[in-house]
C-alpha cells in the first residue's frame, strides 16, 4: 500500500508514549535526534502501511487543436466520447523541498530550545523519514535570503549533506517567505512536495501569490507553523522592555493591558495563514513547540493521506463520464 490511512494515524497518536521533546532536544546531534524520533515513531505502528509516497494518479485535461495526440486517453475517450489527455502519470519516488525558516525570530523560545531547535528537528525528522521510503529530499533554508539550497536527491551522502546544513543556527534578521517561496517555484520543474516551516511571524501579502504560483504548478504544498507557549499566551505580568528579534526596535510593554489585543491579532494572522492554505487547497498545520515531534508527523500524514484520497476521488470521476 501507498500512504497511510488517517484511522492508524489516530490509533497511534491515542497509544503511542512520546518522546518528551525537552529530553529530544538535550541530544545534541540533529541526526540523532531525527533517528530517535522516526525509529519511534515506526515502534508506534501496530504495522506498517507506508511504502513511499509516490504519486500515483493520472490528471486529465481536455484535448485542444495543436497538443500532441500521443498523450491521449483513448479508455477514456471510449468511456466519455470526449479527447482528454494525460498531464500527469508519474510512478517515481517522491521529490520533497523542506523550506525551513531561520530568521532572527526563530530563535525564540521560553523553553530549553528554541523555535529553530524544533523546526530544524522536525525538518531533520521529515527528511529521515522521506528517505528511508526511498524519496528525494531537498532543502531550502531562509532568512531575508535564500541561505542554502540543496536540491531534492536520493544517494549515498546526500542526507548526511542534508542534515550538516540543517545544523546552522538562525543568523538572518528578517523573514521573506515570498523569495524563498518564487526560488522553490523555479528550481522544482517536476510536480513533488513542498514543506515550509516557519513561525510565519511576518506580513503575509505576498503568500498567497506564491502559494498559488506552486500549487497551480501541481505541487502538494504543506505549511506548518510553529510557534512557543509563550508567543500564544503571552502570561507575563510585569511591565517589560521587549525587544523585535528581526527589527532589533525596542518597545515597552504592560503585558497584562496588552495581552488581549495581542492575541487578538495573533489569532487573525494565523487565521490568515490558514484560509490561504485552505483556499489553495495546501495543508496547514499549527505547531507548538512543548508538543511531542510525533504528534507532527501524526498530522503531516494524516493530511496527505486525506489529499491522496481526494485526488482518487476526483480522478475516478473523471473517467466515469
Amino acid at each position: 500500500m501507498r500512504g497511510a490511512t488517517s484511522t492508524n494515524a489516530v490509533s497511534f497518536a491515542q497509544e503511542r508514549s512520546f518522546a518528551d521533546p525537552k529530553a529530544l532536544m538535550a541530544i545534541r546531534n540533529l541526526e540523532l535526534r531525527a533517528r530517535v524520533v522516526v525509529e519511534g515513531f515506526w515502534k508506534g505502528l501496530h504495522r506498517s502501511p507506508y511504502h513511499g509516497f509516490s504519486v500515483e494518479f493520472t490528471e486529465y485535461r481536455q484535448y485542444s487543436p495543436g497538443d500532441d495526440t500521443r498523450y491521449l486517453d483513448w479508455r477514456l475517450y471510449a468511456r466519455s466520447d470526449r479527447y482528454y489527455l494525460k498531464r500527469f502519470e508519474d510512478e517515481t519516488n517522491l521529490r520533497c523541498h523542506l523550506l525551513v525558516d531561520q530568521s532572527r525570530s526563530m530563535n525564540y523560545g521560553s523553553l530549553n530550545y528554541s523555535k529553530s531547535d524544533y523546526v530544524r528537528t522536525l525538518a531533520a525528522t521529515l527528511a529521515w523519514f522521506l528517505h528511508g521510503q526511498g524519496d528525494a529530499v531537498g532543502l531550502v533554508s531562509f532568512d531575508e535570503h535564500v541561505r542554502d539550497y540543496l536540491p531534492p536527491r536520493h544517494r549515498h551522502g546526500h542526507l548526511r549533506q542534508l542534515m550538516l546544513a540543517l545544523e546552522h543556527p538562525p543568523q538572518g534578521r528578517e523573514t521573506n517567505l515570498g523569495e524563498a517561496l518564487r526560488r522553490v517555484a523555479e528550481l522544482a520543474r517536476k510536480r513533488g512536495l513542498i514543506v515550509l516551516l516557519s513561525d510565519l511571524l511576518t506580513p503575509l501579502d505576498e503568500l498567497e501569490r506564491n502559494l498559488a504560483r506552486l500549487t497551480a504548478a501541481g505541487h502538494e504544498v504543506v505549511l506548518m507553523q510553529a510557534l512557543d507557549p509563550n508567543e500564544l499566551a503571552f502570561q507575563f505580568q510585569r511591565p517589560m522592555l521587549l525587544q523585535d528579534l528581526e527589527s532589533q526596535r525596542d518597545v515597552y510593554v504592560d503585558p497584562v493591558a496588552l495581552r488581549p489585543e495581542y492575541q487578538r491579532q495573533l489569532a487573525a494572522h494565523c487565521r490568515q495563514a490558514e484560509v490561504i492554505c485552505q483556499k489553495l487547497g495546501a495543508a496547514f498545520h499549527r505547531l507548538v513547540t512543548d508538543q511531542p515531534l510525533e504528534l507532527a508527523m501524526v498530522e503531516f500524514l494524516r493530511s496527505r493521506s486525506r489529499r491522496n484520497k481526494l485526488i482518487r476521488r476526483r480522478t475516478q470521476a473523471y473517467a466515469s463520464r
